[in-house]
């Protein structure tokens, strides 16, 4: 099995470091608050964490000390010492210490499954000394501190915990801190912070005019602008074009659904907590729609018995879904309550696996490099030994078998990941990084043997017997508010011409080139060319910094010389001037722009 990012990250000297960072960091704490009680401190992906039960809240001015205290700790060259013992050795240890001794306590039972029986060895009880502050610990940790650099090292924040994450459980103060293997890298990761800030896409949706929440209208549920849905329309509109012509048919199947569907498919007993409360009406249960696949299921089950010679059929929907997420667990439109998700579902024979996966997988690769995602890793993800995923070894094994045998037919490299399948098949992820190195999952691709049998879905074979289709479940984009989120934050809100809401503003210099600006933008719209005319009394200069401000891609200023030369005075939103430029010329390059999407 290949070695996953996770695995290969907890094995590396950068996890050392900063899992003995946030010792370090404990021992730091403890020395200021002597009654401090200790809970945990792991390694995290961009550094480390520690959370403590303190005497009082803890200020900046508190940071900057323990700050200052870890770095000596760290010059003075400490080593790391690890320690095997017996639970009750350890609990005299930590005789004071109430969240360690309950951690020791979950240790002496061993890990059990969902109905109490043993799945592991009881875990080995160790220590980690340094000096003169020991911490129940497994490790890793670096031979000496000298192996940290200390001018690498930084506090960043500290936020409230619940003990275990109960929120019946006491409330610890949790400290973040992080190290990397150098202060340039120290320094690279704190740019990237602040770039991310001022790329918020909930920051920059509101100073663009895309979009907005509403008190009146509720929390996430987004209200988008002309210009927010011009960027949907065009999103929805390119996916949609590109798999038409990859022989995707389009259908649509409405908002609301009979409850009893999601108990057939398997999705209520499953995801009810995610659906909205349920409507009545003469004694039949709805739900307002949290996914497709039921209702494309129904739909294809409803245009009569299918022969073999019709598979695949692949049905597509842009389709609004409506999921009750917690208020807390809201963010943006990265989680909201109403979601459209570029949703598709190919009915096929278990022979068409291959060949409709290929034809998936081509179609997400052309979508991300046009959105420039070009570096991305694949997750194979399956099921787990326990939890939500439907008992059916059979049907999940030929599932697991067709996307493995998929994915290597087209040379793609993956990594595995148990326990993160749908609760009905496996799935290929595609995980891409954006401009600033950060990591979300876009596009899948998942194999279903499940639930078609389930909702008595059929076709005639070619041996004139009935027989039960595969189901293929793909997104490409996922939903379209969310990959909105992503593209804000990975363009800086600067997007590319072909998807920007406004491609050209003309700037008229007087009000006597008012008619002119009029003209021009008439043509470029007959061009199909998205312009705006700023026909404000604000001075050139004034008009051409709030159009960089809207990052507009051209500005388009005209005067005397454009409306006797027929010109416009080209300026680009990167700060480039190219000057006086006949419009035709202008047009064109403009529409060469927007048709390779650049």
């Amino acid at each position: 099995m290949a070695e996953t990012k996770q695995e290969k990250y907890e094995e590396s000297m950068l996890y050392k470091r900063r899992h003995s960072a946030a010792h370090i960091m404990a021992q730091a704490v403890l020395e200021k608050f002597p009654t401090a009680k200790i809970a945990i401190g792991p390694a995290i992906e961009d550094g480390y964490y520690y959370d403590f039960d303190l005497p009082r809240p803890l200020t900046p001015e508190d940071l900057d000390g323990i700050e200052k205290r870890m770095r000596e700790i760290i010059k003075s060259g400490v080593t790391f010492e690890r320690k095997v013992l017996s639970a009750d050795d350890a609990k005299k240890i930590f005789h004071d210490q109430p969240y360690k001794i309950e951690l020791i306590e979950g240790l002496e039972k061993g890990t059990l499954d969902e109905n109490g029986n043993p799945v592991e060895e009881k875990p080995v009880i160790s220590t980690y000394s340094q000096g003169i502050f020991t911490d129940l610990c497994r490790g890793p940790h670096v031979d000496s501190s000298k192996d940290i650099n200390p001018e690498a090292v930084k506090l960043m924040s500290v936020a409230g915990a619940y003990w275990r994450g109960d929120e019946k459980r006491p409330m610890l103060q949790r400290i973040y801190g992080t190290v990397w293997n150098s202060p340039k890298e120290l320094e690279d990761y704190l740019w990237r912070l602040e770039e991310a800030k001022k790329r918020d896409h909930r920051k920059l949706g509101k100073e663009l005019g895309l979009f907005h929440f509403s008190d009146d209208v509720g929390p996430g549920l987004p209200l988008f602008t002309p210009k927010g849905e011009m960027l949907r329309y065009l999103m929805e509109k390119y996916v949609r074009d590109l798999q038409t012509k990859y022989g995707y048919e389009h259908v649509w199947t409405g908002h609301l659904v009979k409850e009893d569907l999601y108990k057939k498919s398997g999705h209520y007993d499953n995801y009810k907590d995610s659906m909205f409360p349920p409507m009545v009406d003469e004694n039949i249960v709805f739900r307002m729609k949290p996914m497709n696949c039921p209702s494309h299921m129904s739909l294809f089950k409803e245009m009569g018995l299918h022969s073999y010679r019709e598979l695949p059929m692949r049905f597509a929907e842009f389709a609004t879904l409506y999921r009750y997420e917690k208020t807390g667990e809201l963010s943006g439109l990265t989680r909201v309550r109403s979601l459209t998700q570029d949703d598709c579902h190919v009915f096929c024979t278990p022979e068409q696996i291959g060949d409709e996966f290929t034809l998936a997988l081509k179609l997400i690769r052309e979508v991300l490099d046009t959105y420039h995602f070009t570096d991305y890793r694949v997750r194979l993800s399956l099921r787990g030994k326990t939890g939500k995923f439907v008992k059916d070894d059979e049907k999940w094994n030929l599932a697991e078998t067709a996307l493995r045998s998929s994915m290597d037919a087209a040379g793609l490299e993956y990594f595995e990941a148990e326990g993160e399948a749908a609760f009905y098949g496996p799935k290929a992820d595609f995980i891409a990084r954006d401009v600033l190195g950060r990591e979300w999952q876009l596009s899948t691709i998942q194999v279903d043997f499940i639930q078609p049998g389930r909702l008595g879905l059929s076709y005639i074979g070619e041996d004139g017997l009935e027989h039960t289709p595969v189901l293929l479940h793909r997104a490409v984009t996922g939903s379209t508010e969310r990959f909105l989120g992503v593209l804000i934050e990975h363009y800086a809100g600067a997007f590319p011409v072909w998807l920007s809401p406004i491609q050209a503003v003309l700037i008229p210099i007087a009000d006597r080139h008012l008619e002119y600006a009029a003209e021009v933008a008439a043509k470029l719209k007959e061009k199909g060319i998205r312009v705006n005319v700023d026909e404000r009394s604000e001075r050139m200069n004034a008009k051409i910094r709030d159009a960089q401000n809207q990052k507009i891609p051209y500005m388009l200023v005209v005067g005397d010389k454009e409306m006797e030369n027929g010109q416009v005075a080209l300026r680009m939103r990167s700060g480039e001037n190219p000057g006086a430029i006949d419009l035709e010329t202008f047009i064109q390059q403009a529409l060469s722009d927007i048709e390779k999407k650049n």
